[in-house]
């Protein structure tokens, strides 16, 4: 690949994130370390309230064990601790936001400053970002390629990423709303932007975007920050959005040059998941797919039976475990 066209694959992981990393985080890099320059593994050691910080202290020695595996497995790979020091995040600012202070988490506790630090540190301007949890189907060997070529033929296309779910026989989507795209594979045109993957080259992204906006969340989300001890800022992947939409640019997602890539992503988190996460894996990686799944990009009840996961996020809600709580505390008290 030309040196002007050398793409960074960059995986972002929290130690919240072992339980499933352990095994899709190998399968990423089955799937795209060979098509990639650099693999660049950025982990995230500040702690926010909420679901996201589950497990930390128990799950991070965990975890940057497995990290050290697969750097000494792929010779491309390197990682990388976020910089939470104030030069740091003044000059990832600088690049993003036109120097204003960048939270370090969303109002939900997720992850906010690590997604800009990631893309700040890459060594590439052709950046492919995952999350952790995405998995992969269709093992195209050359999809990277396409991918950056697509970016550089066309200026609208500001991001682009594998197709949603496993292709369905009549190529269209049936868990999200996106137009046809001409493309010489199955492509669709989306309005919104994802953080979960996406595909950027980073120097027309500064280029065509300028600076990105700092937004307060809704009332509803001011709130529960407030509450849980976060930050009241909106999603990253809502700020992207809007900055695309107002610059008239799009986001493309596409198969490619058979057998293609395409992408999925587990809707919710449950010991049965965790346990049996190896045989869906393997499904998804032999194209062994239910019809039901085709065409939807969370995976559903046909590879994994979501039922008690569904009844535990029930009993779980925010709200729920604040008025909890505050029972115990009174009850303390």
């Amino acid at each position: 690949m030309e040196s002007n066209n050398k793409v960074t694959l960059q995986i972002s992981l929290a130690p919240s994130d072992w339980l499933h990393a352990q095994h899709i985080l190998p399968h990423q890099l089955k799937q795209f370390a060979h098509q990639v320059d650099e693999v660049l593994l950025i982990l995230d050691l500040h702690r926010s309230a909420g679901r996201f910080s589950e497990g930390w202290k128990e799950r991070l020695p965990k975890l940057k064990s497995l990290i050290a595996q697969i750097c000494l497995e792929y010779s491309n790979t390197r990682l990388l601790e976020v910089d939470y020091s104030t030069q740091s995040i003044s000059e990832v600012s600088k690049i993003f936001f036109n120097g204003k202070n960048i939270p370090p988490k969303d109002f939900r506790g997720g992850p906010f400053y690590s997604y800009f630090f990631g893309l700040y540190s890459a060594q590439y301007n052709y950046i492919f970002h995952l999350d952790s949890d995405i998995m992969f189907g269709g093992g195209s060997s050359t999809w990277i390629e396409e991918a950056v070529n697509l970016l550089s033929e066309r200026s609208d296309i500001l991001f682009c990423a594998p197709l949603p779910g496993p292709p369905t026989d009549d190529g269209t989507l049936r868990s999200q709303v996106g137009q046809s795209e001409p493309h010489y594979s199955t492509a669709f045109r989306f309005n919104f932007l994802s953080t979960r993957l996406f595909m950027v080259n980073r120097e027309r992204f500064t280029a065509q975007i300028k600076h990105l906006p700092l937004q307060y969340a809704s009332i509803y989300g001011i709130s529960k920050a407030l509450i849980e001890g976060n930050y009241p800022y909106r999603l990253p992947e809502e700020i992207l959005t809007e900055s695309m939409l107002k610059n008239s640019l799009q986001r493309v997602d596409f198969l490619g040059k058979l057998p293609g890539m395409w992408s999925l992503h587990p809707p919710y988190r449950s010991q049965v998941f965790y346990d049996l996460l190896p045989q869906p894996i393997k499904k998804i990686e032999s194209g062994d797919i239910p019809d039901d799944q085709l065409g939807d990009h969370d995976v559903n009840d046909s590879l994994i039976d979501w039922s008690s996961a569904r009844a535990s996020l029930k009993q779980n809600r925010w709200w729920k475990r604040l008025i909890n709580q505050w029972k115990q505390k009174i009850c303390l008290d």
